[in-house]
């Protein structure tokens, strides 16, 4: 927020930035969370003040993701686990408040995954405040006696401030104090527990720091506001619910942003409240928590749902020349603020197993938070390049709320928090990425707010005296007339009279120049005698003050004499003193040598641990071996079997139709036998029409051929072998040859379902095209397969003879194969006499 100035004309068109001003980055502070008791694995390690180390997780190690090296991170300054909330206020947020209180603007915000601590260090605990606390009591630490009373100052509901004089504002502060007193109790209701009852029981402790450069002739005053923005809604925390229907109470309403002015964003409608010391804001805060969305997760208890957004709005202006009322100009209000964001955490789903609206929150929260990553890497990318790109603001609510303050209006400060068990490595690997790119980010130096109003300084001071002076003088203790610091304290009476003669008979004015040195004589001589007494109570109190210091040094000469009689009392205790030094000094270093001794067996403990994790680690990797050969193993086996079964079951097959032909031969005979009795001799045997071992293919031409065979061929032993007369074999063919021949054949090999190579001869024609090419249409595909033949042998007569006396036929089919085959060896007996 830029200060506001109620009559500051409206700026002009914005120009591109000029590259002579100053700027500052983004300072980038690291907190590392205490790690819990149950915690051994850790990621992070502090090196140094400004050197965080990051080292890989062991599952990160296993399962081989992410980086595997150890990495170092650089900030402003890291802080330790052990840090406490006041170090690192002093360190991060005091000076934003000291900017505050002097007219300018700071953004303080907390980053990092789920369950780091962010929330811990906005807000604290009631024994331990935390940032946002500790900024309020610095605040009204340094103001608390320049506060204006309630009312002076009120916000114009459009981000700016207007003026009342004090007798109005004693008006509003009446009816306000009327309409309390005629709303009506609120019905009580259960109790229900939250994270401000622990606030509301808890004494408030407040921190001491003060700021010493605070303008005394300014009034203040502090107006707060707390917001929240949940899924891309903005909802204000602070505003009443209606009280017409309170048994059906409405839902909040999404407040909207708008532009002031002075081209400041703002959330329009948002509640501000007057606050007058620590506890009221604090009330504020704590009624706002209560209303802000948090839910149980796998990873945190309470888990922020939301982006909230504390806002503390300081307004100044300086008093009128008698330093009793603020000057009613509203040229010369200053309003500054500090904004105390606590982000909501990154969050996986695979790790919080959200689902339904805690899935719909957390997509909004990371899609958000993307937002601001984009934001900052165009805003470096334009800095570092001299582009011009526009910055996404308007994709989410934060950055569109907060985008006065990357262009200028204000310094900005980050607070990564980190957790550092090893489980949240990957995550606090992409927050680590962000934090440096933030820190290559320049932001434009805000320029120093001045009140140039012409009045004197010390107004105020010189207010308090005098009407001090007037108190003492109607009580009595004092009886001359005051005067303003730069006056006499003692005063002869009015100025002098005009001492002009306008004629030689004018005795008007001598008789008055004569009355005027008498009243001013008779002045001095009372003066005088004023000062006389003075001087002789003076005197007498300088008496007084001998007198008591000569008893205070008698009494002193007693008490050393006593004194000096207790000195072997002393001795005695110093002896003491040192033998229980002593007896210390030896329990001291016994401690040490146990502490010593502790830490070798914890440093052994942790070799421990790391030697049986790594081989938990080695012991997984090889079950997962294992079971991946044994897997390949079981599908090797799988499909040897398969391929055994189809071989059998084409084997089985082969054989029922060898069977099925001889019985079909078998009723051939049978017929012609019947018919060659009663009317014909035998019919001669008749040769095949075809060898059976050869089959003529298409391929045996006259026409040229290119037989295409790449190297990754092999020689197969079918029976059936394209014949090429005139080919061309070449493994990778050019035009050249295609021009040359006038068939295209192509030998691709591939493995069937039973393990045997099968062989496609891919065969097309060569002709040319119409621009003057040669193209090949491809017109017949031949398919060569290799198989093994069923298992046959040739029977002799004497077998044929025993099996036909034997008797032990099986089953018909048989016995008719060998009654086939007798008959056969009859008919080339009988043929061999004739």
């Amino acid at each position: 927020m830029k200060p506001t100035r109620g009559k500051t004309p409206k700026k002009t068109p914005r120009r591109p930035q000029q590259t002579n001003k100053a700027k500052d980055p983004v300072e980038v502070y690291c907190r590392l969370r205490p790690p819990s008791d149950d915690q051994t694995d850790l990621c992070a390690e502090v090196l140094s003040d400004g050197v965080l180390l990051l080292r890989p997780s062991e599952a990160a190690r296993v399962n081989r993701i992410g980086e595997l090296k150890e990495t170092q991170h650089t900030f402003r300054f890291v802080f330790p686990p052990e840090t406490s909330q006041k170090t690192l206020f002093d360190m991060v947020a005091l000076p934003l408040v000291q900017d505050v209180i002097q007219g300018k603007n700071g953004l303080l915000f907390t980053y990092g995954v789920t369950g780091s601590g962010k929330t811990h260090t906005v807000q604290g605990t009631p024994a331990d405040h935390g940032l946002l606390p500790r900024c309020l009591d610095v605040i009204f630490n340094s103001i608390g006696e320049l506060q204006a009373k309630r009312y002076v100052f009120k916000p114009d509901k459009v981000n700016g401030m207007d003026l009342q004089t004090e007798a109005d504002a004693m008006l509003e502060r009446q009816r306000k104090l009327q309409q309390d007193l005629l709303v009506p109790p609120k019905t009580p209701t259960t109790p229900r527990r939250n994270a401000g009852d622990d606030w509301q029981n808890f004494p408030y402790v407040a921190d001491p720091t003060k700021v010493e450069a605070v303008d005394e002739d300014n009034a203040y005053a502090v107006f707060v506001s707390f917001i929240e923005i949940y899924n891309n809604y903005i909802y204000d925390l602070l505003e009443e619910a209606p009280t017409s229907a309170p048994s059906t109470p409405r839902a909040p309403q999404s407040k909207i942003l708008r532009e002031d002015l002075n081209h400041n964003m703002y959330v329009y409608g948002a509640t501000e409240v007057e606050v007058k010391n620590p506890e009221e804001a604090c009330e504020q805060l704590i009624k706002g928590q209560k209303r802000r969305r948090v839910a149980h997760t796998q990873l945190n208890m309470a888990s922020s749902r939301s982006h909230s957004v504390f806002l503390i709005r300081v307004a100044q202006a300086p008093l009128d020349p008698e330093g009793e009322e603020v000057l009613q100009d509203k040229a010369q209000v200053c309003v500054s603020q500090l904004a105390l964001v606590d982000l909501a955490g990154s969050e996986r789903t695979n790790r919080t197993k959200n689902t339904g609206d805690r899935l719909r929150e957390a997509s909004n929260i990371n899609a958000s938070l993307m937002v601001l990553r984009t934001c900052i890497e165009v805003l470096r990318e334009n800095q570092t390049t001299n582009s011009n790109r526009i910055v996404p603001y308007r994709d989410s609510k934060v950055t569109h709320l907060f985008k006065n303050y990357f262009e200028g209006e204000g310094k900005v400060r980050m607070v990564i928090c980190v957790n550092p068990s090893a489980s949240d490595y990957e995550e606090t690997i992409h927050v680590m990425r962000f934090a440096e790119l933030t820190q290559e980010v320049e932001i434009t130096r805000q320029k120093e707010v001045r009140f140039d109003t012409g009045l004197a300084a010390g107004r105020r001071r010189a207010n308090q005296m005098y009407k001090e002076a007037l108190e003492k003088f109607e009580r009595g203790e004092q009886d001359v007339h005051f005067a303003l610091p730069g006056r006499p304290g003692y005063t002869l009476g009015p100025p002098w009279p005009c001492l002009e003669l306008t004629a030689a008979s004018d005795d008007m004015t001598l008789q008055n120049l004569i009355q005027f040195l008498v009243d001013r004589e008779a002045c001095r001589r009372t003066l005088c005698e004023d000062l006389s007494r003075k001087h002789e109570v003076m005197r007498t109190q300088l008496l007084d003050l001998e007198k008591n210091n000569i008893v205070l040094r008698q009494e002193m000469e007693s008490l050393q004499e006593q004194l000096s009689g207790k000195g072997k009392d002393l001795e005695r205790a110093k002896k003491k003193i040192e033998n229980l030094e002593y007896k210390n000094e030896v329990l001291r270093r016994t401690a040490q040598l146990y502490d010593e001794e502790k830490k070798e067996m914890e440093s052994e403990l942790k070799s421990k641990d790391h030697q049986i994790t790594s081989r938990t680690a080695e012991s997984r990797r090889l079950r997962q071996t294992m079971k991946a050969i044994e897997q390949t193993k079981d599908a090797k086996w799988e499909k040897e079997c398969e391929r055994r079964m189809k071989q059998q079951r084409l084997e089985l097959q082969n054989k029922m139709w060898v069977k099925e032909e001889k019985l079909r031969q078998l009723k051939e005979i049978v017929s012609k036998d019947g018919k060659r009795r009663a009317k014909s001799p035998p019919p001669k045997p008749t040769a095949p029409p075809v060898r059976l071992n050869h089959r003529r293919s298409r391929s045996a031409s006259g026409d040229r051929w290119l037989d295409h065979k790449p190297v990754c061929n092999l020689e197969t032993e079918t029976v059936l072998q394209p014949q090429l007369k005139k080919k061309m074999t070449v493994s990778v063919p050019d035009v050249k040859n295609i021009k040359k021949t006038d068939k295209y054949l192509l030998t691709h090999q591939e493995e069937d379902s039973q393990g045997e190579i099968e062989t496609k001869l891919i065969k097309g024609d060569v002709f040319k095209s119409r621009a003057g090419g040669h193209s090949v249409q491809f017109t017949d595909i031949e398919v060569l397969k290799q198989q093994a033949p069923p298992e046959s042998r040739k029977r002799s007569a004497s077998e044929d003879i025993a099996e036909e006396h034997s008797g032990d036929w099986t089953d018909v089919e048989t016995r008719c194969a060998i009654a086939v085959e007798g008959h056969d060896r009859r008919a080339s007996a009988k043929r061999h006499k004739v």
